[in-house]
């Protein structure tokens, strides 16, 4: 099966003769191609959406938000169809899979209120028959780049507010999880969207690089690796783009003394092995402060890490499936090897998991490290695989150092039972989501999604108002009607005074 893209309201074949395999990750085999897109391809897709797009921002802003209201319904009758695409193609198990989709849905409800969002501010008699007012409108055609670990959740994150808000948008997925950013934008169509206001356009750096140096693109939202986001950043703000990109993590969990650890265990588990650790939120790293505290964290995890269950998103009892793509499992193998080369105690080795029927499939065991140290490769790289490393701190000042010192500064979390340290930890903690007794701090839709340091590029986050805030402009207008008072002219700034 080939892929095409989406422009102008419905599918196209790719025209540039560049193909990539989709893989099932779970039996290791192509199943489909994707075209990859050429700048003409990129082109053609920034023409309808420059050409759809100022009908659509003269749309009154209630009615944008009714296909908003459509999409939520047609995202809930689809929500099995959508997962097993999904799955089949990034390997997460169906529940995290409808999870995916859910998290993105709430955003696009939250699209709903789109009028809220476009609402301006006015000030009567600011001066002599004076009035000034300010709206918030459209950019144009902007654009978003997203990932492979979450196909459906962080393309709504980006065209949900831009649509919503009165741009036309140009998604470029990763080719490596193709079919539900297709089917999302079918969908869209369904729910009343106007042909040229949304496409998809498949593609690798190529595709990347004409979005960066298209001059009618106005906006770029990214998600990835930290060193591609920077990139993009760098080159798409030098084109006099607004750009917000979104990197790489190494998310810390500090245990206390006082904490629940059975509780802190679970969730341990959870954040750190679903998905099989391709999360940008996963926690990988465990802080124990106290060397007690450390053993006894140890003693509930290493069983519950040795019961997970590896498996295809078709299992029915799966609690993580394979990585993406053999490079991947390849990579993520190599830092485990490194972890033991340089000390790190492997608690429960995962590296030769192999499954009956499915031994050409992208799996990787649960791996557990203790006594791991900032020094370690394992510590400072980020795995984005199931490997979760204990990192043992004597006090509460020590623990803290460790996120606070850490180049990324996307996701943070403390579990105590200790109202003081947990508010001196969210106050001081330079990271941009903080948890507290919550292992995966992503906020809800109303909020906003963003880190700190190496981990975000930009001065805007991702959804809730700043999403609105970034896919528009502010229009200031200081309007006077003249009551009849003739003066002459004036060459003095205008001043209140």
């Amino acid at each position: 099966m080939e892929l095409g893209h989406f422009i102008g309201g419905s599918r196209v074949a790719g025209t540039s003769g560049r193909f990539s395999d989709v893989f099932n990750p779970a039996t290791g085999r192509p199943e489909k191609t994707v075209a990859l897109a050429n700048r003409a391809e990129i082109r053609a897709a920034v023409e309808n959406a420059k050409a759809a797009q100022p009908a659509w921002a003269a749309t009154n802003p209630q009615k944008r938000g009714r296909v908003m209201m459509a999409l939520v319904q047609l995202l809930h009758r689809d929500m099995d169809k959508l997962a097993e695409a999904l799955s089949r193609e990034h390997g997460k198990t169906l529940p995290d899979a409808k999870g995916d989709v859910i998290r993105g849905l709430e955003v696009i409800e939250f699209c709903i209120g789109a009028p809220n969002f476009m609402k301006g501010e006015f000030s009567e008699g600011a001066g002599p028959g004076i009035d000034i007012y300010s709206m918030r409108q459209p950019l144009g055609v902007v654009a978003g780049i997203t990932p492979f670990n979450f196909p459906a959740m962080i393309p709504m994150w980006k065209f949900g507010p831009a649509i919503a808000a009165g741009n036309a948008f140009i998604l470029k997925p990763s080719e490596r999880a193709p079919s539900v950013p297709l089917m999302l934008a079918e969908l869209m169509q369904e729910a009343g969207l106007p042909d040229g206001v949304l496409n998809v356009v498949n593609g690798d750096k190529e595709a990347v690089d004409a979005i960066l140096d298209d001059p009618d693109i106005q906006a770029i939202g990214f998600v990835g690796s930290t060193q591609i986001a920077e990139y993009i950043y760098t080159r798409g703000c030098a084109a006099g783009k607004r750009v917000q990109c979104f990197g790489g993590a190494k998310n810390h969990m500090l245990i206390a003394p006082d904490a629940d650890l059975d509780q802190a265990a679970d969730a341990l588990i959870g954040a750190g092995y679903g998905a099989a650790g391709e999360r940008c939120m996963a926690i990988s790293v465990a802080v124990p402060f106290g060397e007690g505290t450390a053993d006894r964290l140890m003693e509930r995890l290493i069983p519950r890490v040795e019961a997970l269950k590896v498996g295809p998103y078709t299992s029915d009892d799966a609690d993580f499936g394979p990585l993406v793509t053999a490079e991947a499992k390849r990579r993520v193998l190599g830092l485990i090897g490194k972890g033991v080369e340089e000390g790190a105690a492997l608690a429960v080795d995962g590296r030769g998991f192999s499954l009956q029927g499915y031994e050409d499939g992208f799996f990787v065991g649960p791996c557990l490290f203790d006594r791991v140290t900032p020094d370690m490769t394992i510590y400072k790289e980020e795995i984005f695989g199931p490997v979760l490393s204990v990192v043992r701190a004597e006090t509460y000042g020590d623990a803290l150092r460790l996120p606070m010192e850490n180049l990324y500064g996307n996701g943070v979390s403390i579990f105590t039972r200790d109202g003081d340290t947990a508010r001196d930890f969210a106050a001081r903690v330079n990271v941009g989501m903080v948890g507290i007794n919550v292992p995966i701090p992503v906020p809800l839709a109303y909020y906003t999604f963003g880190g700190w340091k190496r981990s975000g590029f930009g001065d805007l986050n991702q959804f809730g108002a700043d999403g609105f805030r970034f896919y528009t402009k502010t229009k200031t207008v200081t309007s006077r009607w003249p009551s009849g008072v003739k003066e002459g002219a004036s060459f003095v700034i205008p001043t209140m005074s």
